[in-house]
């Protein structure tokens, strides 16, 4: 199945647009943001796991990066809480136990580069931020691999960022707040992929916005 697989088109996908399909032998349901390749095996989604659930699956060619929404999921290789973001590399054990809660994850898949083979696993709640660019905005580093890039941004309300271009595109999910720009309005739970070179002007009103941020992939 392929959907949105053009990435030289933007592309917005608010909550009100997602699909969700169940799949039956682990419970658990997704709603597909992007996908592409042979069989489908890169794709971006939403997935939502029911509680207590034990994970096998095989690992991606080209491994996964996820960010923990809500819940909690663990693995031999750490326990990841609410807000944590991982970056698994091909080859990685899949085997994994979903907190007594459920989880939510915002998941990429087979969309590491092929030499990126470093694991990583982020406590976004332990980990300091850094002053962004301008007033009000605030950074918080993810992971950097040639040229690409993955941050978490805090907007306070009311913080207006320089009009830019997006070299290697840019794509965004909407943790928390509402995001704005000259194209629209994005609540919490939006996602946006921009293509290479696309511009805007990004901005936040009463709410501000918390979000997490990739460029320079597209």
């Amino acid at each position: 199945m392929l959907m949105n697989n053009d990435v030289t088109k933007r592309v917005v996908i608010r909550p009100e647009d997602y699909r969700w399909t169940t799949t039956e032998a682990e419970s658990t349901q997704h709603t597909l943001l992007d996908q592409s390749g042979i069989d489908g095996e890169r794709a971006t989604m939403i997935v939502r796991y029911p509680a207590d659930a034990v994970l096998v699956q095989p690992s991606p060619a080209g491994g996964e990066e996820f960010l923990v929404l809500e819940g909690a999921l663990s693995d031999e290789w750490g326990a990841y809480p609410v807000g944590t973001y991982v970056r698994s590399p091909a080859g990685r054990s899949r085997r994994r136990q979903v907190g007594e809660n459920g989880a939510t994850v915002f998941i990429k898949r087979g969309q590491l580069a092929e030499h990126d083979s470093a694991g990583i696993h982020i406590d976004t709640s332990k980990t300091p931020w850094h002053l962004g660019q301008v007033p009000g905005l605030s950074v918080m580093p993810l992971h950097s691999f040639e040229g690409e890039h993955a941050a978490l941004v805090k907007w306070a309300p009311y913080t207006e960022f320089v009009p830019h271009r997006h070299f290697g595109g840019e794509e965004i999910y909407v943790l928390q707040g509402t995001f704005h720009d000259e194209h629209g309005v994005y609540p919490a739970g939006s996602w946006l992929r921009s293509p290479h070179l696309s511009a805007h002007h990004p901005f936040t009103k009463e709410d501000g916005a918390l979000i997490y941020v990739k460029t320079g992939h597209l």
